[in-house]
């Protein structure tokens, strides 16, 4: 998808001059650059086509750039703004960053730095779009919109959810612990015929083999000490909707034996009970144990195992999709400060860096809570980078730099280098903008040092 971009300057080499520069850096098959004389302009031009990026000048005649950035978010509102600022000026871009503009460049610009700003933005703004539509798509269907994300994995997983939903085939969702499992299993049955139908979850691991049992298929009067009455199980209340079993790796045996029989001929007994209950119900598995280890073990039934992985979806690790960090993070934001009755506060892009550089253990139930424990514990001010090391418990990319007294300038300036795009998994764009350098410049270094130039 090409980029719209409208360079706003009186300046006429000025704005020529940045049109070529962006067409240079991105090429005519990424980016679309216009140009505007002024503020009145500009506010023609957005009349006329819809932008994703505008840049311009603050100090302008007729409509200065403060007035265009108000009258051009009120007509574009997912416009995004970045001013351009002369000495004396800075004040001003302050207050405009305030209103609504994304970012500043001081005049005159320094070209490798409009790159990797502008790269930033439309990189920010193209995941937010991907993302969006695809919770759109699943909102259409069913109102659904917990999960998200933008990731190739998470792409193809909302493609594969799609797929599976629309069959009555028993579905096992594998993953880690926090990776949003139940999430998965509730689009899947929001996406299917059973979307009207009972969904009833049930985690294996909270109850015991005999509680389990009762919880399932339910039970007779007198089956049991304490049974007084009969007592439908989940699969009698799933029934023509769906069942959610969360945990099953940690199944006895014999429940396992009980599942399959209900996996191939839909038919069970309650506990106690002699009057076989046949049910039409989905299932839908999820674990985040080695379900193949446990076969090996002999804690997990063969025949059961292999039953079961036949249509598998994975919900890969947070730490797998780093990308789907800022929106995740982003959403947590505004939920929480939703429910609170508070202003939602900004993350700062060095405060994104840090969460894009952990590896999350707990996955998005551990961003979740991190992003919780912010907003309920904070004013409004932007959340930084500093925050979340202190939060988090990590370094800062400077702290991996030990070297002896003595090294010679240019040999700590490329082991700096080195750890910050170690730091950022090999990502130079960012890595320059944490360096506070051109990624143009960047790439030389990484040249001079015999790394290559690409």
């Amino acid at each position: 998808m090409v980029a719209s971009i409208l360079v706003v300057d009186d300046e006429k080499n000025a704005r020529e001059g940045l049109a070529q520069a962006l067409d240079g850096s991105f090429g005519k098959d990424a980016i679309n650059v216009e140009t505007a004389e002024d503020g009145m302009a500009a506010m023609r031009r957005l009349s006329e086509k819809a932008f994703d990026l505008m840049i311009a000048d603050i100090k302008m005649p007729n409509l200065d750039g403060m007035e265009l950035l108000k009258r051009s978010r009120e007509k574009q509102p997912t416009l995004e703004v970045l001013m351009l600022t002369g000495h004396g000026t800075i004040e001003m871009a302050v207050e405009a960053m305030r209103l609504g503009a994304k970012d500043y460049l001081q005049k005159p610009v320094n070209l490798d730095e409009l790159e990797l700003v502008v790269r930033r933005i439309l990189d920010q703004q193209k995941l937010l779009s991907e993302n969006e539509y695809l919770r759109t798509k699943l909102r259409e269907k069913n109102g659904y919109q917990e999960l998200i994300g933008s990731s190739p994995a998470m792409k193809k997983l909302f493609e594969k959810i799609e797929q599976v939903a629309v069959t009555k085939a028993t579905v096992l969702i594998t993953g880690e612990s926090g990776t949003g499992k139940e999430l998965v299993a509730e689009a899947i049955h929001h996406l299917s015929p059973r979307k009207d139908q009972p969904l009833v979850k049930v985690n294996c691991s909270a109850l015991n083999e005999n509680l389990l049992e009762s919880e399932l298929f339910g039970h007779e009067r007198g089956a049991f000490t304490g049974a007084i009455r009969q007592r439908k199980g989940r699969f009698e209340l799933a029934d023509k909707g769906t069942i959610f079993l969360d945990e099953i790796g940690e199944l006895s045996l014999d429940v396992q034996v009980k599942l399959l029989r209900i996996l191939e001929e839909k038919e069970f007994e309650r506990v106690g009970g002699n009057q076989t209950i046949r049910v039409d119900t989905r299932l839908i598995f999820a674990t985040n144990a080695d379900l193949e280890e446990k076969v090996k073990e002999g804690t997990f039934r063969e025949d059961f195992y292999f039953r079961l992985k036949v249509v598998t979806l994975h919900n890969p690790p947070l730490r797998e999709r780093k990308e789907d960090v800022r929106p995740l993070a982003e959403y947590f934001v505004r939920q929480f400060s939703l429910e609170n009755g508070k202003k939602p506060m900004e993350i700062e892009e060095s405060a994104i860096e840090v969460m894009k550089n952990y590896d999350w253990p707990g996955n998005v139930r551990e961003l979740r809570n991190l992003i919780e424990h912010m907003v309920l514990l904070r004013d409004d001010s932007p959340i930084t980078a500093t925050d979340l090391r202190d939060y988090l418990n990590v370094a800062s990319p400077s702290e991996g730099v030990s070297l002896p007294m003595g090294v010679p300038l240019a040999d700590v300036e490329k082991e700096y280098i080195l750890k910050t795009l170690e730091a950022h998994e090999g990502n130079r764009t960012r890595a320059a903008e944490s360096l506070g350098i051109g990624r143009r410049t960047l790439i030389r270094k990484l040249a001079d040092y015999g790394l290559g130039s690409t």
